[in-house]
């Protein structure tokens, strides 16, 4: 996997948005768009042609964006969604509106998230917010509208990774996932962004397995300064001011896994340098810990009972 990683970028260094291609008549979905990647990925599909659908969880904020990227792109087709992922009974809403609305979805990105709150909170169903909002929120969303991503020839799920499950050695903490007792807020996120990973590549197996159209592909946007930082410790924030990358940066990676005609279902993009936090985009690979089938397949089973999803794959 190293050997084929190598090949592949020095068969593409330094991708920007410039190698991407029109997306015109299709039709994108970003979670967390009003602010960070999100607002920086919004804005360069607009750009190249796309239908952009913001799924923003405060309606106000999301004006002011989608006024941002009017101001810059006045013929940019966009549209706000009202979208809280820190509450099942909004991506159920969410999910029919779409449904009812558009007669196809050629790139779903997952993309908003919290990090590392001060103290230990909860999501509207009493799920640990990390891991109710980064992962449970997304697992429901996707497999909602995979219906219509199946539709979609060639449709792309991105799922916005880290670095931190990596560099961390994150693990799924099953005997209290919830981090009901000691909780520590860097870890409750690495296992939240952990899941991401396990999530993406778990979906990409059974896509496969129902020889489907649709491939799940992983983004690590790096150490990028965006609106998340604000809930972080002072050491983080300190960290953030010296190490981190420009939006313009981070939404690389996440742009290539949806754009990028080359890219493979269940690959992983991201930075390479500075421990995987600054950098071009480049084929990278998930972590040790994702790559185990069983402890995927146990997630799978435990968020398709805490969200009450069933995924309906095609031919299955």
């Amino acid at each position: 996997m190293t050997e084929l990683c190598e090949t592949r970028n020095k068969m593409m260094s330094n991708w920007t948005i410039d190698n991407i291609p029109s997306q015109k008549g299709k039709i994108v979905l970003i979670t967390g768009a009003n602010s960070g990647t999100g607002f920086g990925a919004s804005k360069a599909l607009a750009k190249k042609g796309s239908k952009v659908i913001m799924a923003v969880r405060n309606l106000e904020k999301g004006k002011v964006a989608a006024v941002k990227i009017k101001n810059e792109i006045p013929n940019a087709d966009i549209e706000l969604i009202e979208l809280d992922l820190a509450d099942l009974n909004s991506v159920d809403q969410f999910s029919v509106k779409f449904i009812n609305k558009y007669p196809q979805l050629d790139i779903l990105i997952n993309n908003a998230g919290i990090a590392i709150p001060n103290g230990r909170t909860e999501t509207k169903q009493g799920f640990e917010s990390h891991f109710g909002t980064n992962h449970l929120g997304h697992f429901a969303l996707t497999g909602k509208l995979l219906s219509l991503l199946s539709i979609t020839k060639n449709s792309r799920v991105v799922t916005v990774g880290s670095f931190v499950p990596k560099q961390s050695k994150s693990k799924i903490r099953w005997e209290d996932w919830q981090y009901k007792f000691d909780f520590d807020g860097m870890k409750a996120y690495g296992q939240s962004k952990l899941a991401n990973i396990m999530f993406a590549l778990e979906l990409q197996e059974k896509l496969s397995a129902s020889n489907s159209s649709t491939i799940s592909v992983l983004a690590n946007p790096g150490f990028t300064k965006s609106g998340m930082q604000k809930d972080m410790n002072f050491v983080a924030k300190l960290m953030t001011l010296f190490f981190s990358q420009s939006v313009d940066m981070g939404i690389l990676s996440i742009l290539r896994a949806a754009t990028d005609e080359n890219v493979r279902g269940g690959e992983f993009y991201g930075p390479l340098h500075m421990k995987e936090m600054r950098g071009y985009p480049e084929l990278t690979q998930a972590p040790q810990e994702a790559m185990i089938d069983s402890e995927r397949e146990k997630l799978w089973k435990l968020s398709e009972q805490l969200t009450n999803t069933a995924y309906d794959f095609p031919n299955q």
